[in-house]
């Protein structure tokens, strides 16, 4: 599982690349089972990535990507904790795409590599877990990284499969003095800003938020999509539209007047995934959510609708006025960058490629400095979404039938 030599970084001092070195070290340098090591510099946090996934489709695979190449200051990807491709899936085909890219990982930066949180040593520097593996995962998840002295956890999206599992994590960090912030990349997003923006200058006018991903829109690509995120596509896929609507248009289950379908844009179908099971997933959903204080903001979701995200404003009469995208002109040339630089890889990676950064970058320093992330998501607002989600998807699915 691991290489036979240490590539060793020195945590302060006029040495800045990586030496290969014998296991045993001198001051200021640790070793770890005569593996590659990494070191988190002064200034920043020791990062371990959670459930890597497979090079080019997982999240947090991605994550890593952008931290070995020092897209995050204050982030220092030091150990890779992936149970299912140095496990049980080590044999399969993407579990070998997964082991040549720890190969030349270890190789060229030195990170560690392990199968489970108890195989590494203790934190040498302030550390951030980043919790990116499967959902159902995530609580046991959650409970290793305190117990392995994390300081602060980065949890994905939507954090746990229901909102009382999400609600006992909440108290288990609390009471172990973990701060828990969430990847709700779109949070701070531009093109959310500026339509927020914009919409307060029109008295009257009304938001949609529009998420696109990519997938082919075949039985079979569907049906991998609504397996491998079983937990729906309201907790998946659009919980970070549901998340903004928490976080700035007063949206809670206690809130909500109303919600109606728009049954001429969505669908709802009963797929077969890879291992022969069905599940019954929103493939594209729109909606319009409307609050007992007089907010009124509509969601539109598409699994096969393309790569870009954008928000629109409508004035009273109902007609567009304004409409923002994710990639703008501006990042759509560095989108081009990315899709050379990675073949093959999910394409929303590339159009949120900056809001991942800033989220990462806002937490790692966070938990470096202790002073607040500005605009990220706490595991407060994350139970408050995951409720909107749970009370959405029944009455939704209820309005398609």
């Amino acid at each position: 599982m691991f290489a036979s030599t240490t590539l060793i970084a020195a945590r302060r001092g006029a040495v800045s690349a990586f030496q290969q070195r014998r296991a045993f070290t001198s001051v200021g340098q640790r070793a770890f089972g005569g593996t590659h090591m990494k070191f988190a510099e002064e200034g920043q946090a020791e990062v371990v990535l959670v459930g890597c996934g497979a090079p080019n489709r997982g999240m947090g695979w991605y994550h890593a990507v952008q931290m070995l190449e020092k897209q995050c200051p204050s982030a220092s990807m030091d150990y890779v904790v992936e149970p299912w491709f140095l496990g049980g899936g080590a044999d399969s085909p993407a579990g070998q795409d997964f082991k040549g890219w720890q190969e030349a990982t270890e190789l060229k930066y030195g990170t560690t590599f392990a199968s489970s949180l108890a195989e590494l040593p203790p934190p040498a520097a302030p550390r951030l877990a980043l919790i990116s593996g499967r959902t159902a995962d995530n609580p046991r998840l959650l409970t290793e990284c305190i117990a392995n002295g994390s300081k602060c956890i980065y949890l994905e999206k939507p954090g746990a499969p229901t909102v009382t599992e999400l609600e006992q994590m909440k108290v288990e960090a609390e009471a172990a003095g973990v701060e828990v912030l969430m990847g709700y990349n779109k949070n701070v997003c531009k093109y959310v800003r500026k339509t927020r923006e914009f919409a307060a200058t029109l008295p009257g006018s009304h938001v949609t938020f529009v998420s696109n991903n990519a997938y082919e829109n075949t039985p079979e690509s569907l049906g991998e999509c609504f397996e491998r995120n079983a937990e729906g596509m309201l907790k998946n896929m659009a919980i970070h539209e549901l998340a903004l609507l928490v976080s700035f248009y007063d949206v809670s289950v206690d809130n909500i007047e109303s919600v109606e379908a728009d049954k001429e844009f969505s669908s709802l179908q009963t797929l077969a995934g890879p291992s022969g099971k069905e599940f019954t997933d929103f493939d594209k959903i729109k909606f319009t959510i409307t609050t007992k204080n007089g907010n009124k903001v509509s969601v539109s979701a598409d699994r096969c609708g393309g790569t870009d995200s954008y928000a629109t404003v409508s004035d009273e009469a109902g007609e567009e006025v304004f409409r923002y995208y994710m990639p703008d002109d501006d990042d759509k040339a560095h989108v081009k960058e990315l899709e050379a630089k990675y073949p093959g890889a999910m394409p929303y990676f590339f159009t949120q490629d900056p809001d991942y950064i800033t989220v990462k970058e806002r937490v790692a320093k966070h938990t470096v400095d202790g002073q607040p992330a500005e605009g990220i998501a706490t595991i407060g607002i994350a139970v408050e979404t995951l409720k909107v989600a749970e009370y959405l998807t029944p009455m939704l699915q209820e309005q398609l039938k």
